[in-house]
């Protein structure tokens, strides 16, 4: 695939939260949007209570969206992570945020502190894919 972008919304994805698409594809790059803590059978359920629990959802719809698109984690070559309690949340996220990556196999990655996050979230994350050549 080389002149193409594709827009890719996906219906097995999460609902989302603001008007964008899950990823979008050009020239073997894929940009996945942050995904939020929401499920996607139950959209307008509450969120999963904990740092821990809403990483972990986010991880697991990050990977919804990649299988989407016919990618996984493994081809994640950069993360962006944006915590609303960075102090306070920073080491549990990432005892969480590791353990869905193969050990030694780490995109890169930056993770800020932020005021606030849609739909009261306390992480969002989103990433860059490379399709394997």
């Amino acid at each position: 695939m080389t002149g193409a972008t594709i827009f890719h919304l996906l219906p097995q994805a999460p609902r989302p939260v603001a008007p964008f698409s899950h990823a979008v594809e050009a020239a073997g790059w894929v940009v996945l949007t942050g995904q939020m803590p929401t499920h996607p059978d139950a959209p307008d359920a509450p969120l999963p209570e904990g740092i821990a629990a809403q990483t972990g959802r986010v991880m697991r719809n990050l990977e919804i969206v990649l299988k989407g698109v016919g990618l996984g984690l493994e081809d994640v070559v950069q993360c962006r992570c944006y915590l609303a309690r960075f102090d306070r949340d920073y080491a549990e996220f990432n005892s969480v945020y590791e353990t869905f990556f193969e050990k030694g196999r780490l995109p890169a990655r930056t993770t800020v502190g932020v005021s606030g996050l849609a739909v009261g979230a306390l992480v969002e994350i989103d990433c860059l894919a490379r399709r394997p050549e």
